[in-house]
């Protein structure tokens, strides 16, 4: 089973168009019609990628003898591919266009993607539901949000791991136990000197 029908299966098998995965991949639907029409192959950070979005392994999307009926197990791709069953920490939200650096999500574990339509300019942005292992994954977010404190787009990602509640801007971690209204009063007040609105901090727990 050639690459150029996996991505197809695994597009179709997960509800996706061309159109959304190819907002997800950063590239055109015309690519991704290439991609499936077996005409032109992705490059190789694509395709980690893509193991990424779909959960499965370099082997499994790479060697034609693998198809997908046959592997009974399979890991996501990137430095965060695991071996067996390993304790995942962390749990939120990522919109992929409020960081400058995509490489961030070789340490997630995509377990859904929505579209949400913004009702502007752009029209859609890209919400990664995640897990993580990572353990450094607050230090690592912090590096790539995007920021632009002029033009009042801070961008920050909500996450949690067990009783606490992660909101992270560019270079900013703020944090509070999930229960004590007091550190969170505290880290909305930090939100709004970051040009947060009360909206914005609707946050899930």
């Amino acid at each position: 089973m050639k690459l150029a029908e996996k991505i197809m299966e695994l597009r179709k098998a997960n509800a996706m168009t061309q159109e959304e995965l190819a907002s997800i991949c950063n590239v055109s639907r015309q690519s991704i019609s290439k991609w499936e029409a077996d005409i032109a192959l992705p490059e190789t950070e694509k395709i980690l990628l893509l193991g990424n979005i779909f959960h499965v392994s370099m082997d499994v999307l790479l060697k034609d003898e693998l198809t997908l009926g046959e592997v009974k197990e399979v890991h996501s791709c990137g430095t965060n591919a695991v071996q067996g069953k390993k304790k995942e920490i962390y749990e939120g939200v990522l919109i992929k266009e409020s960081v400058n650096d995509e490489n961030i999500i070789d340490f997630l574990n995509i377990h859904k993607i929505e579209l949400w339509n913004t009702g502007g300019k752009p029209k859609y942005w890209t919400a990664l539901f995640f897990t993580s292992d990572k353990q450094d994954l607050p230090e690592q977010m912090a590096k790539v949000m995007v920021s632009d404190t002029e033009g009042g787009q801070n961008w920050f990602v909500d996450f949690k791991a067990g009783n606490e509640k992660y909101i992270v801007f560019k270079d900013k971690i703020l944090k509070y136990r999930i229960g004590n209204q007091s550190e969170k009063e505290n880290v909305c007040a930090e939100c709004r000197k970051m040009g947060i609105s009360d909206g914005e901090m609707n946050w899930s727990e």
